[in-house]
């Protein structure tokens, strides 16, 4: 059981304490999309004997190291050709750290490097869950389960944008420093959809929000590790490639069941090859250099520092180079890819030729830019 001191102050948005684990549980087995779930996770086990093991379940960890780690496990043998992650020897199994993470897949980019911690023998994280993907009991049930804590957006009013913003920064420094747990947050509010990894300063603002007399100390209480993931397909990437196009001519409102959509389709689409790099902690050496800096730009400092760590450790695959060369009409990089490797990311560009109502042209050149700019971004790292 959880030893930590309950602070009702965040029942807004944490994940469930562990003895509110068994009701919960028991609700998930009890679901009516149980059996959908259970057919996936435990293909080869009869239903109820998957309903007495998930309603068995008392701790958050046993849940964990066994049903999720299986879901991901899944996940990879159904979807992933090679998984890898490195740099868990550049963590202290002792310390609490704050993950920040590009960003490409909904679920997929915390919960694989959740399942990699499980794998390394570290503990797994707590994790931001936006609201707006909490449609239902089951899925706040799951969520909660595993560590998610409610990210609130709210709309045009600053001054309710800031009091959630205060909160969310509280209550990350409360996990982190009295919880000693693991937060992994995106870099950026939303997925990153044309393949440029940029750390929103805001963000940074955020953090610094809770411990607002010292910015350094600020950050430097949270241990902040940047974190680079790698698709070798990009995931949902015609999904991706739609809403860019949509977004040049208005501005972009999600349909009904969009992100269910998206998060199926990650899980579901082809990715070939994953990899997750935890990169070299931010240290307060380096956060001090910044100190003289006004709040603001202290602020886009420290967002280029942790785009330089994830941007470097980004892992380039040939489907990169063979767009890169398409866009630009080049050939300087067809040494990095086969012509059988070539072929099968034209087989994939050209389907979005069935979109006919849409410029193609446009939409082939935006899917291209999903690929290219992470060599583009590389190219821009400061020597």
């Amino acid at each position: 059981m959880q030893t930590i001191k309950k602070n009702p102050k965040f029942d807004d948005i944490r994940p469930y304490y562990e003895d509110e684990i068994p009701d919960a549980m028991q609700r998930i087995a009890n679901s009516t999309s149980f059996p959908i779930i259970a057919s996936y996770v435990y293909p080869d086990m009869p239903l109820e004997d998957v309903r007495k093991r998930i309603a068995g379940y008392r701790t958050v960890r046993h849940f964990q190291e066994e049903t999720m780690k299986m879901v991901n496990q899944r996940v990879i043998d159904e979807s992933i050709s090679e998984f890898s992650c490195s740099g868990l020897e550049r963590l202290d199994p002792n310390e609490s750290y704050l993950y920040v993470s590009n960003h490409r897949d909904i679920m997929l980019d915390s919960s694989l490097l959740q399942y990699s911690f499980v794998k390394g023998g570290f503990d797994t994280s707590e994790i931001t869950f936006g609201a707006n993907l909490m449609v239902n009991q089951l899925v706040i049930d799951i969520g909660k389960c595993n560590k998610m804590f409610k990210v609130e957006r709210p709309g045009g009013n600053i001054k309710d944008f800031y009091r959630a913003s205060l909160h969310l920064s509280e209550y990350m420094r409360y996990v982190i420093q009295e919880k000693h747990q693991s937060v992994w947050i995106a870099q950026r509010n939303g997925r990153t959809k044309d393949g440029c990894d940029a750390t929103d300063q805001g963000i940074i603002k955020m953090f610094c929000m809770s411990e607002p007399d010292n910015k350094v100390k600020a950050l430097d209480d949270l241990h902040i590790v940047p974190v680079s993931v790698s698709y070798e397909w990009e995931s949902c990437d015609i999904l991706k490639t739609l809403e860019l196009y949509e977004s040049q001519y208005a501005k972009y409102t999600k349909k009904p069941g969009e992100d269910l959509n998206s998060i199926l389709t990650g899980v579901l689409q082809f990715k070939g090859r994953v990899h997750f790099e935890i990169c070299r902690p931010i240290t307060a050496v380096e956060l001090s250099a910044f100190s003289d800096l006004t709040n603001n730009e202290y602020h886009k400092a420290v967002a280029q520092l942790i785009d330089r760590r994830i941007n470097s450790a980004y892992r380039l695959y040939p489907n990169n180079y063979i767009a890169h060369d398409l866009r630009y009409g080049s050939t300087r990089y067809q040494s990095y890819y086969t012509q059988q490797q070539r072929e099968a990311f034209i087989k994939r560009l050209n389907t979005l030729e069935k979109y006919d109502t849409c410029d193609i042209d446009q939409l082939k050149d935006i899917f291209l830019g999903i690929y290219a700019n992470p060599i583009n971004s590389k190219q821009s790292l400061p020597l």
